[in-house]
């Protein structure tokens, strides 16, 4: 049953003709800050058997070498788009198919040049969730480096952050892309993005642009966010237990706001 959260993005994955199933944001152990119980070679395996086309591995501050991790990916029919979730000025931002020189992208002056000479995407994440991580005013300030607007997996139906993300988007002219914001493997599946484009990434990020995408997503029950809450918390006091007692000194942790992005 194909199922959304909004009207004019209710899509059956199995419309004709077939279109790619992606997720641009997904986190693996390999991430610096977040602590994930998987590794990307085991989200790549079930990411196939869910019937994945693309993914995006979108470390934070880290943008994950794809080398050994392309021919993987390939012989399980997923395409693989380089990415980074990158906090630019204490906000979160998804950096989608640019050179690894994004890792040192520090504020939205740089990063409107490296997007001038690219052909990377940017894509706001969870941007009005209630985290001092998430983009809000920044959006409006800095609207035209945007190139879509994500609708984030977490989200109930009576709880729902994304509203005014998806308003926004359309206030602005903005695609909406559909993240499962993946920090447990349970989340794959419930919101992703449907793209007219060949499985490749310059082609996935270039379809993004002229709006050849729409949004499957399904609510999360209370009890389903619930669980997945408390074990997202449980592991970040871990991972900042880790870092202060691998430093010495206090250190805090970078989170997210729901799916701890």
């Amino acid at each position: 049953m194909c199922a959304s959260a909004y009207d004019n993005e209710r899509t059956c994955p199995y419309a004709d003709p077939p279109m790619l199933k992606v997720d641009l944001h997904a986190h693996t152990s390999e991430d610096p800050i977040d602590r994930i119980p998987y590794d990307a070679r085991t989200l790549i395996e079930r990411a196939a058997i869910l019937g994945y086309s693309a993914l995006a591995l979108t470390l934070h501050d880290r943008q994950l070498p794809l080398t050994e991790l392309t021919p993987f990916a390939r012989e399980r029919g997923v395409a693989l788009v380089p990415g980074i979730e990158r906090t630019i000025r204490g906000k979160h931002v998804l950096l989608l198919n640019f050179p690894q020189e994004t890792e040192q992208v520090s504020n939205f002056d740089e990063l409107a040049r490296l997007r001038h000479r690219s052909n990377g995407l940017v894509v706001a994440p969870h941007p009005f969730y209630p985290h001092p991580t998430a983009l809000g005013r920044f959006m409006e300030r800095h609207a035209s480096l945007f190139d879509a607007v994500e609708v984030n997996a977490f989200y109930t139906r009576r709880l729902n952050f994304n509203r005014r993300a998806v308003r926004w988007a359309r206030e602005h002219g903005k695609p909406l892309v559909g993240n499962g914001d993946v920090h447990r493997l349970s989340q794959l599946g419930r919101t992703f993005s449907l793209i007219d484009a060949e499985p490749q990434a310059d082609a996935i990020c270039a379809a993004i642009r002229q709006g050849r995408v729409s949004v499957h997503t399904e609510p999360l029950r209370a009890s389903e966010a619930a669980r997945l809450f408390g074990s997202l918390v449980v592991a970040d006091l871990s991972g900042i237990f880790d870092r202060q007692h691998a430093d010495g000194k206090p250190r805090g942790a970078t989170t997210e706001p729901t799916a701890a992005a």
